[in-house]
């Protein structure tokens, strides 16, 4: 599906997705032309679906990051529908994941300070429907975050 060239301009593009087409290409060893055709295909074929600001809330006064696995109670078919819907609706929630296993979802959530937290918890969280058990882990440090891939 990738060739070599494809490969190029993508690692180029995660390095610095804000690159404009003619400096992309030049990094990637093509023509602006052909950079440009080869963006439209890899988005049309669903690659690479969007290019975005990725803005870090630390600037901007968050300094707590809480995960929370929930457990939910799935003697009600709606259960996690109706979970999902109510999480997608608190703002500080800045991540919803789903899993197989024991934990049935995640959320990331986002505090300016553990009071703030505190209050999102008892307020936002806690109110959520068909939770049978929560987890909370605070982050410490982050050792890696990469949107790289092996290209």
């Amino acid at each position: 599906m990738l060739d070599d060239t494809d490969r190029r301009i993508l690692r180029q593009l995660l390095a610095d997705p804000a690159l404009a087409t003619s400096d992309l290409a030049e990094r990637a060893g093509v023509t602006q032309a052909t950079c440009w055709r080869r963006l439209e295909r890899l988005a049309e074929s669903g690659v690479i679906q969007a290019r975005q600001a990725v803005v870090d809330w630390r600037a901007l006064g968050y300094g707590v990051e809480v995960s929370l696995r929930f457990t939910l109670d799935k003697t009600n078919p709606r259960a996690f529908d109706e979970f999902l819907s109510a999480a997608r609706d608190v703002p500080e929630v800045v991540g919803i994941e789903t899993f197989l296993g024991r934990v049935d979802v995640r959320l990331t959530i986002i505090a300016r300070d553990m009071q703030h937290y505190q209050g999102i918890y008892r307020e936002s969280i806690l109110t959520l429907p068909h939770i049978s058990d929560i987890e909370a882990l605070m982050l410490i440090a982050t050792i890696k975050d990469s949107a790289g891939l092996p290209l």
